[in-house]
């Protein structure tokens, strides 16, 4: 079984970071693609309190096209966006997952979208007043609604 996260053009390390320590906790794989908006480097991250991102199984891609080149040889993609119409737990996760997120102020790109429409999926979010979910908050709802997925299809 495999099961990668994907974040497209991150903006904010905190988020990349929380993320990153879901991921480690599910056993899945970080695929950062750039530009992000941070840097990487050691001091960085360390100022950010990642004391665990070392142990974070990380891919970073210079880009979307380089990333999507090799996403049919790592699983079945799912993305994610407030635009989808199918809820997230519609989804049928199986044995090769590759979870994919846009970045925090804009989402993923119109021409993911366009070429991905069938694959977009979204949370609930009740309030009108609410635009979003943070986007490590994302990750952590759809990497655990995998491991539910898995769990009961084990046990089965």
């Amino acid at each position: 079984m495999s099961l990668h996260v994907v974040l497209v053009h991150p903006e904010i390390h905190w988020n990349t970071g929380n993320s990153g320590r879901s991921c480690l906790a599910a056993g899945a794989t970080l695929h950062l693609v750039e530009p992000l908006g941070f840097s990487l480097g050691e001091r960085e991250v360390r100022r950010a309190g990642l004391d665990y991102w070392e142990h974070v199984d990380l891919r970073v891609w210079p880009d979307w096209q380089s990333f999507e080149r090799e996403l049919p040889a790592l699983g079945e993609p799912f993305f994610f966006t407030t635009r989808a119409e199918r809820m997230y737990w519609e989804a049928d996760y199986g044995e090769r997952t590759v979870l994919v997120f846009g970045r925090e102020t804009g989402g993923l790109s119109p021409a993911i979208h366009h070429r991905y429409d069938d694959r977009m999926y979204k949370m609930p979010i009740a309030s009108p007043h609410v635009r979003s979910l943070n986007l490590s908050t994302t990750v952590g709802i759809a990497l655990y609604e995998v491991l539910r997925q898995r769990g009961r299809a084990s046990s089965e």
